[in-house]
């Protein structure tokens, strides 16, 4: 096995594949990263068993062949090559990784060993690449963190034609985001939970190409599997294995007050005045015409925070408590520059949807709904 490549082309499909490298795996061989090299091509694979990732470039082959190397090492090195050609080379036992005046000698083990991965699913839809990664970023910072909670570590994604809908959830708040995308066949109908953190990670990798295919299998197979596309990359998740729960119902469609605020100052103002707190004591706002107070912490606590803010409400007033560090993980999802959260009591769920300026159009295709929390005692 020899070939010569860029090394830039190497580096970048090296840490592609590294992304799906287990931190302890049950499996030794887990470790590595297959180098499987054919005529003017090569493939590089890794897995964690929960997910797999491929990485295909051109190359000046010289050699056929097939080897097991070290993944962590293999990426650590070809992002420290200097910018020249690189030489992989097998040499009996061993590889050579040479860039100018650097030469690296890697251990290999016999390919063979490696466990056979799932073969990507057929093609469902293709989608916008920075439309997707933004939903997917705005749903997932609601998703549990607690994996004995496994159906709410997923984030729900329901196709039905041309629309997509992710949702996620930890019994605390919700995200639900739509966004429109190029299903491959007419009355196309799935769904499919998916691991929030997989998820993520597929999303920040995703955005250097214009568009993503999205590959699912159907709802009656016996192996459920997702797997996402970009010039010559590839990521294979399997689903999560459960049902998740009804939503709807949660969602408010009434409301007796809303309140419009600019993000940057109330994102600044939560950070402050919780800082009297910590993660589990609620931050209490009051809003009235034209004003918002906030307030956290006790006189027999850390002491107490308070700041106030000019804002636009419309209808009752209402004062309402929420858990700081979620109303902050909302307000960054909305994404705009301004945020109009709506209300109907202090005791039911409050819904963040963005808007682009002051009097602008509310975006309504993401929601953001947070559960109140208990009134502290002043």
């Amino acid at each position: 096995m020899k070939f010569t490549v860029d090394q830039h082309a190497l580096a970048d499909a090296v840490s592609w594949v590294s992304k799906s490298l287990p931190s302890r795996p049950i499996n030794p061989a887990l470790h590595g990263i297959v180098i499987e090299v054919e005529k003017n091509k090569v493939h590089l694979s890794a897995s964690n068993q929960e997910k797999s990732s491929k990485a295909d470039f051109s190359a000046d082959v010289t050699e056929t062949g097939k080897v097991l190397v070290s993944g962590h090492l293999l990426n650590e090195i070809s992002r420290s090559l200097p910018n020249k050609p690189v030489t992989v080379q097998l040499d009996g036992a061993r590889v050579l990784v040479t860039a100018g005046s650097a030469k690296f000698t890697l251990p290999t083990t016999d390919a063979e060993t490696y466990p056979t991965l799932p073969e990507i699913p057929e093609i469902t839809g293709v989608i916008a690449s920075d439309v997707f990664a933004k939903a997917v970023l705005q749903v997932a910072t609601a998703a549990s963190k607690d994996e004995s909670l496994q159906k709410y570590t997923g984030v729900f994604v329901q196709i039905k034609n041309d629309t997509i809908t992710l949702t996620a959830t930890d019994k605390y708040r919700l995200a639900i985001c739509e966004i429109q995308w190029e299903a491959t066949h007419p009355n196309t109908e799935l769904t499919a939970l998916l691991r929030a953190r997989t998820l993520e990670d597929a999303a920040k990798s995703l955005t250097t190409s214009k568009t993503v295919s999205i590959y699912l299998t159907p709802n009656t197979a016996k192996e459920h599997l997702a797997g996402f596309v970009i010039d010559g990359k590839s990521l294979t998740s399997r689903m999560l294995n459960d049902s998740y729960p009804e939503y709807s119902k949660v969602i408010p469609t009434e409301f007796t007050s809303t309140a419009i605020i600019e993000v940057a100052p109330l994102l600044d103002s939560v950070r402050r005045v919780a800082l009297v707190t910590d993660k589990t004591i609620p931050l209490r706002l009051a809003f009235s015409p034209n004003r918002l107070e906030l307030e956290a912490g006790s006189a027999d606590g850390k002491g107490i925070g308070e700041e106030g803010l000019n804002i636009v409400l419309q209808g009752e007033p209402i004062t309402i408590a929420f858990n700081p560090e979620f109303l902050m993980e909302g307000l960054h999802a909305v994404g705009t520059a301004f945020v109009k959260i709506s209300f109907t009591t202090a005791t039911k769920a409050a819904v963040l949807t963005g808007i682009p300026t002051a009097d602008g159009k509310e975006i309504d295709n993401y929601k953001y709904i947070l559960m109140p929390t208990l009134l502290p005692r002043k």
